[in-house]
């Protein structure tokens, strides 16, 4: 526990000036997320637990890059430099670089450890749900979108831009999360997270249009 104690301390000074929508309490979300699934898909904690911590390092060179820079590809060349201060075998470095490498929903890098896909959906299920929708109007007002633009076809916005709402991101990401979970405690969770997303921006939908 110590070991994973001193890279939670080392990991929290990559998220000193980030963003709210990727800041250090979303790392923790889904380090619990990763640990509660863990537990259930019997994987190596202590692989898990150190990929959940360090896997949004390198966020902030793709945030000032305009998503120019693959977070996951740069987080996961950060945090090998960074293990190999620790007592931590190469295998095991190898292991923690690979479910970094692939826990990107954007991504064409598929994870094929038991951590890798837990990382995985403990990443994507912090983008569901009520938390979900919190994060997606955090990151709209952070690159200057619009509040709500349900009529805009979604297929001729660009990321980053004042078209970038909450709407675009569930249609664009957020609705299709629940069937790209590939743990059964994933796939249980993320079903129940869905639900409240769509029963929000069915409301909000309604609300646009002045419906009660």
């Amino acid at each position: 526990m110590e070991l994973i104690n001193q890279i939670k301390e080392e990991a929290k000074n990559f998220f000193l000036t980030s963003r709210g929508s990727h800041d250090w309490s979303h790392t923790e979300r889904v380090y619990n997320l990763a640990l509660h699934i863990g537990k259930k898909e019997g994987a190596d904690m202590e692989i898990l637990s150190i990929a959940a911590l360090l896997h949004d390092i390198g966020r902030d060179c793709e945030s000032k890059s305009k998503g120019l820079i693959c977070h996951a590809e740069k987080g996961a060349s950060m945090a090998e430099a960074l293990l190999k201060k620790y007592n931590i075998s190469s295998e095991k470095i190898e292991a923690i670089v690979h479910c970094i490498l692939t826990h990107r929903f954007r991504g064409n890098k598929i994870p094929s450890s038991v951590e890798g896909k837990i990382l995985f959906d403990a990443d994507k299920l912090d983008s569901t749900g009520a938390v979900g929708i919190g994060r997606a109007f955090l990151f709209a007002g952070e690159t200057g979108a619009k509040l709500h633009n349900k009529d805009v076809d979604i297929h001729k916005t660009l990321p980053y831009t004042e078209d970038d709402t909450a709407w675009r991101e569930f249609n664009v990401k957020l609705n299709k999360i629940k069937d790209k979970m590939l743990t059964d405690e994933g796939k249980r969770i993320a079903r129940e997270r869905h639900k409240v997303m769509v029963d929000f921006f069915d409301r909000l939908n309604r609300e646009v249009d002045g419906l009660s």
